[in-house]
């Protein structure tokens, strides 16, 4: 390459390192590419770039050209990141075990390796890359929550909850204890689970779940005012939320206002079918009550439907 070609990709290179204008810095790095093609450099930055303006296709050809000439760790964890972005689940888990295979030491390789393993539920091989997560950072709280998630997965509940346990002692966030009261609602520890959201929304009273799942907790611990009180809060944060009205319509229905619980169950059917007529129960499948608590749902709906 003639000096001033190789002088201009230089100065061109520096100028979109410095600029944070994505568009300026992929035109920017083009032209060093077109001068230098061989240029791994630019490739690399300027996958990053596209990357960050969510063109996760130009990414990954990029990474690819540079993993073609100069395999290395980076490249490979970087454009696992882009296939992970487009869903490419079993594409990302390749490159990540590729980038942690070319560098033992990268941590976060591992880590991302563990994630895309839970995501397509590979759960046993997920357990094993979290443990070795947490060998190297034994104080990082999302490592024990996600192992959790794999350990609940196979039904091995004592493991399970240790590592919420341990996730709460690392960090006593509201995440952390919202986390493990999905658990205990999941094993039906209501009154644990109560405890937890309780706790998680002193901290953060913005979260709508908590509310909801609270309201659940109270509703099936027989608690029936407080559960109104926190389905109330749900849907002040979303009109929409079927779950909740049809949590107030039980509520209601307990403590003998049939005319608020009628008007709860109208808005969920309303939401739900459109004005259509119900049929059967089968038809709330995509319900919390139904897929988690059908039986005490199923008694319940039974006199909601009586209602006049």
């Amino acid at each position: 390459m003639p000096f001033i070609s190789l002088s201009q990709a230089n100065k061109l290179l520096r100028q979109a390192t410095r600029t944070n204008d994505l568009n300026e810095k992929i035109a920017l790095l083009t032209q060093v590419i077109d001068l230098e093609p061989k240029n791994l450099d630019a490739y690399f930055y300027r996958a990053l770039a596209k990357n960050d303006l969510g063109d996760y296709h130009g990414a990954i050809v990029d990474y690819s050209k540079i993993i073609i000439e100069e395999p290395d760790a980076d490249t490979y964890f970087n454009r696992g990141n882009s296939r992970y972005s487009i869903k490419d689940f079993t594409g990302a888990k390749e490159d990540y075990a590729k980038a942690y295979m070319l560098d033992e030491n990268f941590t976060d390789a591992l880590y991302s390796l563990a994630c895309v393993k839970l995501d397509l539920e590979e759960y046993e091989s997920a357990i094993s890359d979290f443990s070795g997560v947490i060998k190297v950072l034994p104080n990082q709280s999302e490592s024990y929550l996600l192992r959790a998630m794999a350990y609940k997965a196979l039904e091995k509940y004592q493991q399970t909850l240790m590592d919420y346990n341990t996730a709460i002692l690392i960090d006593p966030s509201a995440n952390t204890y919202y986390n493990r009261g999905v658990f205990f609602m999941e094993i039906n520890y209501y009154k644990e689970a109560y405890d937890d959201f309780t706790v998680s929304l002193k901290v953060n009273k913005n979260n709508a779940f908590a509310y909801f799942y609270r309201g659940a907790a109270s509703l099936l611990l027989g608690k029936f005012l407080d559960g109104i009180s926190d389905f109330t809060k749900a849907t002040e944060f979303d009109s929409l939320d079927f779950d909740a009205y049809l949590g107030l319509a039980i509520a209601h229905n307990k403590v003998n206002d049939a005319a608020s619980a009628k008007l709860n169950f109208n808005k969920a059917n309303a939401i739900l079918f459109s004005g259509e007529p119900v049929n059967s129960i089968e038809e709330y499948a995509n319900t919390y009550w139904f897929q988690n608590q059908y039986f005490f749902f199923n008694s319940n709906i039974n006199e909601l439907v009586k209602l006049k």
